[in-house]
């Protein structure tokens, strides 16, 4: 399948249709076991409409998926994994076989009861547990859609919504990523943070750092920093805009949602300095 220059849009269908007809010229994916590649092309699709469809109508501008950095990470594969490509760069590559394979059974290890969609108890499983509840509620309230019946697992997230996390979580200090992360730090929906917002996620964090066993820390001093950090065009509030301008968005999304991103932004220096450090030989 090629696609058709004269119609502009391209549905999520047809994005599976184009990726399916690519697996055989890809050299990392033409060993792939035919009964994964309905599920691969479905993850693969899914994430050229995370960046191209931002308000997630099914469809995404031809051209936008044309220019994405998503195709150039897909044309990757060309390359032969034995020679050219690390397990690390496989890994890393969403659209590695690698990956497909690990976005498929870590939903599989969540979901425990086996129904197919994941609980918020199920959820908090995920990344070893280091994301904060209310973040988890958050992730519900705004990017899980609600059954017709309002009960049951009508409230549980599926597949396609677990994708959705998995990539915003994964391309924090992109826009399409923090955009999905601040509609769940914005806990009042008013399109801005305020101290008392900050203070409120921070809590859930300050909570698992102590019962991690790590030194004890001032709330109030974390959320100054997250103000120097941001500097924000109106002192009182932060933005999304705010977010994207001051480039330290995901770090800073990552301190308020996760105990180990904020581990690694507390050592930072000591984690650059390993970074630095040549290998022995």
């Amino acid at each position: 399948m090629v696609f058709d220059l004269q119609d502009p849009i391209v549905s999520d269908f047809e994005m599976e249709a184009y990726i399916r007809g690519l697996i055989p010229n890809l050299a990392q994916l033409r060993d792939m076991p035919a009964a994964f590649v309905q599920m691969y092309c479905r993850i693969a699709a899914h994430k050229f409409f995370f960046f191209c469809d931002p308000n997630r109508r099914g469809k995404a501008c031809i051209k936008k998926v044309l220019l994405s950095n998503c195709l150039q990470e897909l044309m990757e594969l060309h390359q032969e994994t034995e020679e050219e490509v690390t397990d690390t760069e496989q890994a890393e590559n969403w659209f590695s076989l690698t990956s497909a394979q690990r976005i498929c059974d870590m939903f599989l290890a969540l979901d425990k009861d086996m129904n197919g969609t994941l609980s918020k108890q199920e959820l908090k499983e995920y990344a070893e547990g280091t994301l904060t509840e209310i973040f988890i509620e958050r992730a519900f309230d705004e990017h899980v859609r609600r059954g017709k019946g309002g009960a049951g697992n009508s409230r549980e997230m599926d597949f396609e919504s677990f994708l959705d996390f998995v990539l915003a979580l994964e391309n924090k200090d992109a826009p399409e990523g923090l955009a999905y992360l601040f509609r769940c730090l914005d806990l009042h929906g008013r399109g801005y943070l305020t101290t008392a917002d900050i203070h409120t996620l921070f809590r859930d964090v300050h909570q698992k750092w102590i019962e991690g066993g790590n030194y004890e820390l001032c709330i109030e001093d974390v959320r100054d920093e997250i103000w120097d950090m941001v500097k924000p065009a109106d002192p009182l509030r932060i933005t999304l805009a705010d977010l994207l301008e001051c480039k330290q968005g995901g770090t800073i999304a990552s301190m308020l949602i996760d105990v180990r991103g904020f581990w690694a932004h507390d050592n930072r220096e000591n984690l650059l300095q390993e970074e630095e450090e040549p290998e022995e030989e």
